[in-house]
Order: structure tokens, then sequence, then C-alpha cells
């Protein structure tokens, strides 16, 4: 995520810191969970399926991490997306494309606020792909050449947005930003020109800043989120910062409000306790929408603030069912919301809190994946116990429930009931006494042994004077390069309340000669910094990539490390192989693939920003020409596919 949305903020609580059948299974998690409700839930989707003329073969079992084959890329500072020989990379949906029958982008940005809202949005992110599904057979067969992607729009950067820039402001300006955030579903479909956006789409659609959103769960209804123009609590006017995501058993998308506070202010500088908490000041960070859109000053609208920093559920496959904010699962910077199954079959959701000294969370709901019909299973995310993790100096870690009544969360601590534990879930976490880390990000769960890693970006506060000191899970101060931790729960059930940990891997860069920031990366990378995105594929291989903010990208410590990038982990051996590079300024994010992992999607997100994060106000920036090459254009975040030129699957 790009570095203003680390905007200095940091914990002020003084917590401590530190084979056939399970083939079948796996298999159909893979493809985006929608035929895990056939096979576990029982009921089959509502959604078309494909002739068997139009699917790819089941994917074979990968039944063990096979061996990382592609040549190790070296490093890059070109303006381009580079691939290992033999590997082939193509854009596929770029900002201001259109997501169905819409307009085109125009390089001058001179497309509406209406014309945005049918098109691409901004800084891609976290992204699934749902395929389409044949029921014909003994099983349910997912199409690896025909599917729906879900794809965030993290935030915006209006120097880029409007033809001026912000050099003058408007109702119209604010209207175009906030249409450009949310979320895009299109379709797709490999054909033999390669793959494509089918346009026109019963299924594209896009959800917006602007888009009528419901709420779910202890929270919904109550008095913390009713306001003026909804008096009942019950409706949200759009989802924000949506940054990573997850994907349910079900077949529906998990979307993550992250840095939701930038888009506040107080007008009246008398920020509450919980607001300083969250980040909310008089400033923000310079949207400006509270100008045109007075529901962003909590002066005037204390209780708005309350109705973002949640997952939102959406359903890719029914364009006519309303967006559901999951109040369960708590109010958090959420950087993601990866689900597996516990041993006895309820849902768990592993969630991070992306900001220096947060914390690690999961929910486990009360009831087991066994409902009649999809509407049921949704339910899940509603009922249930929210944890959050304390990492112990021995190894041994706890998940500490953040349930009125337990852990301090008493009405004589300032906690009302379980709806004002979720709306105030970081001072819940600070009083249960969860572990402060160095910026947990994207989390991911091994297909094979169920041990769970996240990301830690990075913590330069870390250490530091007036700062959390170092820890066990946090062991390096001024944590420039991050590292990733992982963790096993006792009996590998998803659901258990203790688990055992260790550091996966420090960042850093040998070359350095400094021991502090060598870090300990095995195999042909050596190197790499800021670890965020992080999935495993089905044969279990880790892919990682990173966000090194633009203020230093290529400069001192990370000289040597040039643009942002993937790289491929075997988990066991623990050895890494560089298999992308981005172009200039960007952050390498979002990764999906294919049921038959022959395609590979990743994101490309602000190619070309610059040291500032955002451009001059009054003028685009012109740092990178990526993706259309055109001189004087403006540069757009896309959506890149990635497949073998002789067809394998990816990675071998």
């Amino acid at each position: 995520m790009p570095r203003h949305h680390d905007n200095g903020i940091s914990n002020p609580s003084s917590n401590p810191t530190f084979e056939d059948i399970d083939r079948q299974r796996r298999t159909l998690l893979k493809g985006g969970g929608a035929a895990f409700a056939v096979a576990i839930c029982g009921v089959p989707m509502a959604m078309p399926f494909l002739s068997n003329s139009a699917l790819a073969a089941p994917p074979p079992s990968f039944a063990d991490v096979g061996p990382i084959a592609f040549s190790n890329i070296a490093p890059s500072t070109d303006d381009a997306v580079r691939v290992p020989p033999g590997y082939l990379a193509s854009v596929l949906y770029a900002w201001g494309d259109p997501v169905s029958s819409g307009p085109a982008f125009k390089q001058d940005a001179s497309n509406t606020a209406a014309e945005q809202a049918l098109q691409s949005g901004m800084h891609h992110d976290g992204m699934h792909f749902f395929p389409f599904w044949n029921t014909a057979g003994a099983f349910p067969v997912a199409s690896s050449t025909h599917g729906l992607m879900a794809i965030n729009h993290e935030y915006t950067d209006d120097g880029l947005l409007h033809t001026d820039g912000m050099k003058t402001w408007s109702a119209e300006k604010v209207k175009k930003a906030q249409a450009a955030h949310g979320v895009s579903v299109i379709e797709v479909r490999h054909e033999a020109g390669g793959w494509q956006v089918v346009r026109p789409s019963n299924y594209g659609r896009r959800v917006t800043a602007a888009s009528e959103i419901g709420m779910s769960g202890p929270v919904a209804g109550t008095a913390a989120v009713k306001t003026a123009a909804d008096p009942a609590g019950a409706n949200v006017l759009g989802t924000i910062n949506n940054c990573a995501n997850g994907a349910t058993p079900w077949g529906t998308y998990l979307t993550c409000e992250e840095n939701w506070n930038l888009y506040f202010v107080n007008s009246s500088k008398n920020m509450t306790p919980l607001e300083k908490r969250y980040g909310i000041d008089d400033k923000g960070a310079g949207y400006r929408w509270q100008e045109f859109d007075e529901r962003f000053d909590t002066a005037k609208h204390p209780n708005e603030a309350h109705r973002f920093g949640w997952v939102v559920e959406i359903d890719p496959f029914d364009p006519t069912k309303k967006p559901v904010k999951r109040t369960a699962l708590g109010r958090i910077k959420h950087e993601g919301a990866v689900t597996t199954l516990a041993a006895d079959g309820r849902l768990v959701v592993y969630m991070g809190d992306d900001e220096r000294f947060e914390y690690i969370y999961k929910f486990v709901s009360r009831y087991v994946c066994v409902p009649s019909n999809k509407e049921a299973c949704a339910q899940l995310l509603d009922e249930g116990t929210l944890y959050v993790a304390r990492f112990d100096a021995d190894g041994t870690g706890t998940w500490l429930a953040l349930e009125h009544g337990k852990n301090g969360l008493t009405t004589a601590n300032g906690f009302a009931d379980q709806a004002d534990v979720l709306v105030k879930t970081r001072l819940a976490a600070d009083r249960a006494g969860a572990t402060k880390m160095d910026r947990p990000e994207w989390i991911s769960v091994n297909p094979h042994n169920k041990d769970v890693y996240c990301t830690l970006t990075n913590n330069s506060q870390r250490g530091t004077a007036g700062k959390a000191p170092t820890d066990a899970a946090n062991p390096r101060a001024s944590n420039v390069f991050g590292h990733i931790v992982r963790w096993a729960e006792r009996a590998a059930d998803s659901a258990a309340l203790s688990f055992e940990w260790n550091i996966f891997v420090q960042c850093g860069d040998p070359d350095l000669g400094v021991a502090a920031k060598a870090g300990d990366i095995k195999g042909e990378a050596r190197k790499f910094g800021s670890p965020d995105g992080l999935w495993f594929d089905e044969r279990g291989v880790l892919w990682v990539q990173t966000d090194v903010s633009t203020s230093v990208l290529n400069t001192g410590d990370y000289a040597a490390i040039g643009n942002n990038q993937m790289l491929a982990a075997n988990p066991v051996t623990g050895e890494f192989r560089r298999f992308l590079t981005g172009p200039k300024g960007c952050e390498i994010t979002g990764v999906t693939s294919t049921p038959d992992l022959r395609t590979l999607f990743i994101n490309v997100q602000h190619p070309g920003e610059t040291a500032s994060e955002r451009s001059d106000p009054d003028k685009p920036k012109l740092v990178s020409s990526w993706p259309d090459g055109a001189a004087g254009g403006r540069p757009r975040a896309a959506t890149v596919v990635i497949r073998r030129a002789d067809g394998g699957i990816i990675g071998t």
C-alpha cells in the first residue's frame, strides 16, 4: 500500500510488543469457493454453467510443493513489467477501461464523474478470480477459461484523475473521485487471442464510494452507526480505501476498508480519543471530500466514521444483491480477510491491521458451514468470536477473545456491549493485551498443512525513542526491510486458541554489509524488502509481493533492490526466486489464478508514483508512461495476465 497510508500514527497502548476427497476439496476451494458450497453446503450456485467444450480440464493433483523451476530474474528499474524467459505478460484491465458497455478512457482525464462510475477505478489492489462452473459430472468442474474478476480500487491520485488536477475543486471532482474508489466486477474469458474482458456483460459493474451498502452483525442498527441520513443505521453510502481481500467458501468476495480515516476530518479540531486512536484529525490526507460531501466532517456527522473500517461482502454473480458490511469482523484498517475452515467446519477469517504497532486478528464463526442455502452460509459472518493474537517470547501464542465481559472488555472499562467492542476494536485489542506488530499486511494459509503466514512490511519506528521496543516476534529495531511471520495452530485446527510461531524470513540486502539489515533470505533472489501481498497457490508455492515506498525506492538501503517485485518461495526450504518486476514507481499487489494454475493475474498499482506519493495537485506526474507508453500520457494502474508461452503451469 502506498506510503501515505502509513501516516505516522502509532499504537499508543502499553501492551507487550512482542488424497481423492481431500484433493477435490482443495480443488474446489481454489476456484473461488462456489463449488464448495455445492459439495459441502448442499446447494447449487445460482449462476450460469458453461458447456463442457468451454471448460478446461480439472487441475492436476498438487500434493506437494514441486520444483520452482523458472529462471530467477534480476532486479530492474525499467518502466516495464519483466517476467522470466518463457513467460508472457499482457495488460487486461486498466484504470478508465469500461467495465461493460461503458465509455472509453480519455488520456486528458476529461471523463466525467458519471463516466468514471462505468469504468475501472484507480489503483488496483486485491482481487479474486471466480470461475463459472459445470455441474453435469460427478463433481462440479471449474472453468479456467471463463469467470468473473472482483478487483479493489484502493485510492485516487487527484493530480492524475482530473484534467487540471486539484488546481480547482468542485462537487463534480469529489463525485469523480468517489466513483474511482471501490470495486470492479468484470467478466473475463480466454479465447484464441488471449484473455479479454467480456463486453457487454450482465455481470460487469462497479461498487463505489457512492453505492448503497448494507450493514449486518452486532453493530448494525445501533446508536453508533445511526445518522440523520440513515436513522436506522442499516445502510451506508459507499466503501473506500479497498485494499486486500478474501473470498468465501460460498463464492462471494470480501473487500477490506483499510485507511478509511484519511478521508475524514474533524473541523472542530476537538478529536475524540476514539478518533485519535484511528487517526482522524483536522487535516485528513488532502482528499477534500468534506468540502462538498459534509458527511466526511466528523464535527458535523460524528457517527459517519463508525460506518467505515469494515469487511464488505459482495456477491459477484448477483448484480442485484446489495453489498454488506460485516461488522462482526471488527473495525480496523483491514488489510485482508482470508478464509479457511476449522477442523469442525466452522469458518475462520484471518485479518491484519496495517499500521505500525497494530495487531493480527481472526474471526471464528459460531456455526458450521453446513446450511441448506447460500444465504444461510453468508450469515456465518455475523455470529462468532473475534480474537487478537499475542505472540510470546517462547515461540507460543494465544488468541485473546474480543468479547464483551472477557479480557477486561467490561462496562467499567468503557465497553458498553459487544457492538461497542467492535466499533472500538483497536481499543479492545489494546485492553486485551495483544502483541504490537510491524505493520501486519496480507495473510495466507498453506493449503497443505494449514500453517498461516503474515507479511510485516516494515516499521522504521520500532525501538526508537518513545516507541515500543523490539520483541521476539518483531526483533529488529528500525525495521526498514520487514519480515514474514508464520504460525501453526494447535493440532492444525484453524479455530484453536493457541499456536506455535516462528519467523519465516527477515528481508534485507546482505550486500549492505550491515548485520541488522542483511536479512536471512535463502535462494537466488538474495535481496528484497517491504513484503506486502501474500498468496499460496494450490501447489503450495508462496507468492510474495513487495511495496517499497517510493520515498525510498532505489535509494539508500533500497538502492540495489530495484522496482517493486513478486517472488516465489518454497515454504519448506525457505528459498526465494524473483519472478516479476514492475514499472517505475509502482507497487505490485493483488494476485489470483485460474484453477488450473496456467494463468496468473497480478495488479500494478500507482505506476509512476513519485516520492511525494501523490501528484502535484495542479498537474499530473509523468514519471512513468506505463502501460500505454504514450508520450505525455497518464500512467494507469492495471491488471496484468501472466502465462507460460507453452501453456504450462505457472512456476514449474
